[in-house]
């Protein structure tokens, strides 16, 4: 696992084009400002280009790879064509499995089961329906990380822009654990999956 994916708190930054097929972001750390990871969605199918211009942009497949700036695979997060509900794969930078995210079925807000890759629940990000918040919760209702577009940091209150947020994982998620990644990428399915 990338040292990078040791760190418990993230800035999410999309790149804004006004005609943008493709999805693209940077992460970077919020006290240095420093690019620690790049996330593109590259090689985008003909089909798949022109219906992100429709109302069907939700239900198209998608592949991001995220990658250290001198372009070192970290992780890839990837799904196929979605009708109803997504399941998402998530690999390592081997490309071996190592957990998926499933949609669940009338949730408020939206809600993703996290699960290893032998699909066993690891935990649930569970969202608001009225803001951008998220949280990543254990059945047992602790909780490993949240997403918001509100930070209190740097001794003053920060609220993000429409495409920019943060990512908080708590210090109890050990360094070099695999929810690590699976929350990291889950961050990417929110923007992809339930907030376009």
């Amino acid at each position: 696992m990338h040292p990078s994916l040791n760190k418990n708190l993230f800035f999410v930054k999309e790149h804004v084009k006004v005609f943008k097929a493709a999805n693209s972001f940077d992460i970077l750390d919020p006290d240095s400002k420093q690019v620690i990871l790049n996330c593109r969605e590259e090689n985008l199918g003909f089909f798949t280009k022109l219906f992100r211009f429709t109302d069907y942009k939700r239900m198209t497949p998608f592949n991001m790879e995220i990658k250290t700036p001198e372009g070192q695979p970290v992780l890839t997060v990837r799904r196929g064509v979605s009708l109803f509900l997504s399941e998402v794969e998530v690999l390592d930078e081997r490309n071996q499995l190592i957990g998926k995210f499933k949609q669940k079925f009338f949730s408020i807000g939206g809600k993703f089961e996290v699960l290893d890759a032998s699909e066993r629940p690891l935990c649930m990000l569970k969202g608001k329906w009225t803001s951008w918040d998220f949280k990543f919760v254990a059945n047992d209702g602790k909780e490993f990380a949240t997403v918001t577009k509100k930070w209190s940091g740097l001794g003053k209150e920060l609220f993000t822009s429409a495409d920019n947020y943060v990512l908080q994982i708590s210090s109890e998620v050990p360094a070099d654990h695999p929810l690590r990644l699976l929350i990291l990428a889950a961050v990417m399915c929110i923007d992809l999956v339930l907030k376009e």
